[in-house]
């Protein structure tokens, strides 16, 4: 036969082996019905109660955990993407020290709101959710002793009901009663002064849970969004700056190509009717035609190239086309003044004076 392990009392064993047994007998006798169940429909609901709330909880738990994984997430991706943009972003270009700025402040945005996230939501959560395993386990130790107690009951009115009065076996199982209900009942006044008090604790978790977090996004987006504003202005002075250099050798290029003024003895070139008179206002601006273009419908331009095109707002915006613009030919305004012989005709064919 093995050695009972040190620490270990054999007949301790032994007792707790008889306690299981004895409690088997006693729930198949329950189930049977050849024996009464101590049955507390209000615990049963608290238990009930318990269950569900300890169920929500560990379903939160491990939703915050998946939104806090997702922050780490978009905070590495968020930190790949300005390190891309730094890495293209040649040295001479407009804002090169705010973009390197904005990269690193948009780092520690990111790293502050998972610190926060973890400290005021996700440990609180696992604080809370702590105290669960115990108290089931209670609410298991609960039910054997419940049946314990059931067991010694139904032992003392067997005794009693005995056809030979054995006093010294009554008093036995009386004193075995009077023990199994004392350790029955105060775990059963602990359970029911915990249950409805950890019930009603869910309000606040839930509370200040989502009150957390919705004020760490909101300061969080806030924040983010100045950044994000910040980087689209230097990205647009960018593109100005970038459109405005194309523009500047563009006019150099045309004033080289240019031809020279003709000499007293020449005749001057015939241009194409473009005058500095005083035009309607009306007029948004003027567009010069680079390309012919035949029109395809009785409200589009015919043009030529050099075509100086005079820019009219239309008259409902949302007939407006993208990539395409209302005008009148200058020389139609030159020649009748009036704005009558409009029409529409393709942005791209031209290019803004």
């Amino acid at each position: 036969m093995a050695e009972v392990g040190k620490g270990v009392n054999a007949g301790k064993l032994a007792s707790n082996v008889q306690k299981r047994l004895t409690r088997a007998q006693e729930k198949v006798m329950q189930k049977l019905g050849k024996a009464d169940e101590t049955k507390d429909t209000a615990f049963e609901e608290q238990v009930a109660n318990f269950n569900k709330q300890m169920n929500e909880g560990t379903k939160l738990q491990k939703d915050l955990k998946a939104y806090l994984l997702a922050v780490k997430t978009m905070h590495e991706c968020s930190k790949r993407l300005h390190d891309c943009l730094a890495e293209m972003y040649d040295p001479e270009w407009f804002g090169k020290e705010e973009v390197d700025s904005i990269a690193e402040d948009t780092d520690l945005l990111w790293q502050d709101f998972h610190e926060k996230l973890l400290d005021n939501a996700v440990i609180s959560m696992d604080a809370y959710l702590a105290q669960f395993p115990d108290i089931k386990a209670r609410i298991a130790k609960r039910e054997r002793k419940l049946v314990d107690f059931d067991s010694a009951r139904h032992h003392f009115a067997s005794v009693q009901k005995g056809k030979k009065k054995d006093e010294a076996k009554i008093a036995k199982a009386e004193e075995d009663l009077g023990r199994a209900q004392k350790v029955f009942e105060e775990i059963n006044y602990d359970l029911q002064e915990e249950l409805p008090t950890l019930w009603n604790s869910r309000v606040g978790l839930y509370v200040n849970t989502f009150r957390s977090v919705s004020g760490l996004e909101e300061t969080f987006h806030r924040d983010m969004g100045k950044l994000n504003q910040n980087l689209s202005d230097i990205m647009t002075k960018l593109e100005e700056q970038r459109v405005a250099n194309d523009d500047a050798a563009n006019h150099n290029q045309e004033t080289s190509d240019a031809p020279k003024s003709p000499s007293k003895n020449e005749a001057p070139t015939v241009t194409n009717g473009s005058s500095d008179t005083e035009l309607p206002p009306s007029v948004l601006f003027k567009v010069k035609t680079m390309h012919d273009y035949s029109a395809t419908d009785s409200d589009e331009l015919d043009l030529k190239a050099g075509d100086i095109v005079l820019v009219l707002p239309f008259a409902n915006p949302d007939e407006a086309d993208d990539g395409w613009l209302m005008g009148v030919k200058e020389s139609h305004w030159l020649q009748n003044k009036n704005l009558l012989a409009k029409g529409v005709f393709p942005e791209n064919f031209t290019q803004k004076l």
